[in-house]
């Protein structure tokens, strides 16, 4: 599940944003990208560990902090990325769908399909988990199958001595280098939804933090072959300016008609499975955090569990991004969402749990200090280019703590007074 929501993701939402902000060095920011997350992933997996379970992050999160404001915000913001995913994803299943017609660059079209594509993730989702789980397996093989094929081909063809690799990588500075870090990460986040499968894995003291491993591992190669492939068949002007589909764009000069319509299709089967594991995961997340009390909830004269109401109101959310945000702006507010949440993580962890789960200090203060670096990096050079996507991504965490504040704050008023 978790490879299925970042190679939906990585590869056909991000690789285009990133090489605009990295120049001809883009590649290399997949690797930053997944070491920072192996680093980061030593938290979550020292945890579940220790705690296996299906709570997850929220898990984690009450652990480290206790149930608290801090643990309630930090796990609705996790939950917030997760559904901005879906729409970065949606509209990325739109594009490219578009593409082979030549519409890409219909607003309404691409919202229409982007909305589409979420709604049949919620009839699939409301089918019951096993649907989701079988049809997430057949997904994931068909699509690192098919995207190996493409890239393998494409370098075969282009070599690695053309295209953006030709370019002098002074095109790119180190900051815009380092602030598309923050995208990569994003790029590899679905790794997280493992830690929710605690209670389901076979040994989990042992295969939760195997499986986050080989998930990040089998996707930097995944990565790395797509970003070489791109970069050998395009510039890097030709890369930004098809950076909604930039594999599309990338497979028509290297493997003709044939290779572009076959990325196409492995575009729109990954980013519809990629959808479709993102609503699992982020609505079951939901219901967990309104069964620990940590979020408010509300049936709005609905039937069934909470679980089915958690499921209206993912596509509901994303669906609505999916139609007022573009992909660079959708991208850059789940990046900013995550790394805040993925701090809090490793903070709380180092400050309260480290010497109970036998965690060393170094590593996690050495996560920490990259994903500070790599948002200081991702925020001055927005705050240069579009200032706007930073007041809202402030202004959207600002909006969550303060109405976790105010609704547990209430709970605990009328907890006292019963």
């Amino acid at each position: 599940m978790g490879t299925g929501v970042m190679i939906g993701a990585g590869i056909f939402a991000l690789t285009g944003q990133i090489a605009e902000l990295a120049g001809p060095l883009f590649p290399l920011s997949f690797i930053a990208g997944a070491l920072v997350t192996s680093l980061a992933a030593y938290s979550y997996i020292k945890m579940s560990n220790r705690w296996p379970s299906s709570g997850g992050i929220a898990m984690i999160l009450q652990k480290a902090y206790g149930p608290g404001v801090v643990a309630a915000s930090a796990s609705l913001l996790m939950a917030l990325s997760m559904v901005i995913n879906e729409s970065l994803v949606a509209r990325t299943f739109a594009t490219y769908a578009l593409r082979p017609f030549e519409l890409e660059q219909n607003g309404l079209l691409v919202s229409v399909l982007a909305l589409g594509l979420i709604v049949f993730a919620y009839l699939v989702n409301a089918a019951g988990n096993r649907s989701v789980s079988g049809f997430s397996l057949v997904m994931s093989a068909i699509k690192i199958g098919g995207i190996a094929v493409f890239a393998i081909a494409a370098i075969w063809v282009s070599g690695f001595a053309s295209g953006a690799f030709s370019e002098p990588a002074t095109t790119s500075s180190g900051e815009a280098l380092l602030a598309s870090v923050a995208f990569s990460i994003l790029a590899f986040k679905g790794f997280t939804t493992i830690t929710n499968s605690g209670g389901e894995i076979v040994d989990p003291h042992r295969n939760v933090g195997r499986t986050i491993m080989i998930s990040i591992a089998v996707c930097v190669v995944v990565y790395l072959l797509v970003a070489v492939a791109v970069g050998s068949s395009l510039s890097i002007a030709q890369i930004v300016e098809a950076r909604d589909y930039s594999l599309a764009a990338a497979a028509e000069p290297a493997l003709g008609d044939l290779g572009f319509y076959f990325t196409v299709a492995i575009a729109i089967t990954a980013t519809a499975s990629g959808v479709i594991a993102s609503v699992f995961a982020v609505s079951r997340m939901l219901t967990m955090l309104t069964e620990m009390e940590m979020i408010p909830h509300s049936h709005f004269g609905m039937s069934g569990g909470i679980r089915s109401h958690m499921l209206v109101y993912t596509v509901v959310v994303a669906g609505a991004l999916a139609v007022l945000f573009d992909l660079s702006r959708i991208a850059a507010l789940g990046a900013f969402f995550y790394l805040v949440m993925d701090m809090l993580v490793h903070w709380g962890v180092f400050r309260n749990l480290r010497e109970e789960i036998g965690a060393r200090a170094s590593i996690l203060l050495a996560a920490l200090a990259a994903d500070a670096v790599v948002l200081s990096a991702f925020t001055w050079v927005k705050l240069k280019s579009d200032p706007a996507i930073v007041l809202y991504a402030v202004l959207g965490i600002g909006a969550v703590f303060i109405a976790e504040w105010f609704y547990l704050a209430r709970r605990s008023s009328q907890a006292q007074d019963s």
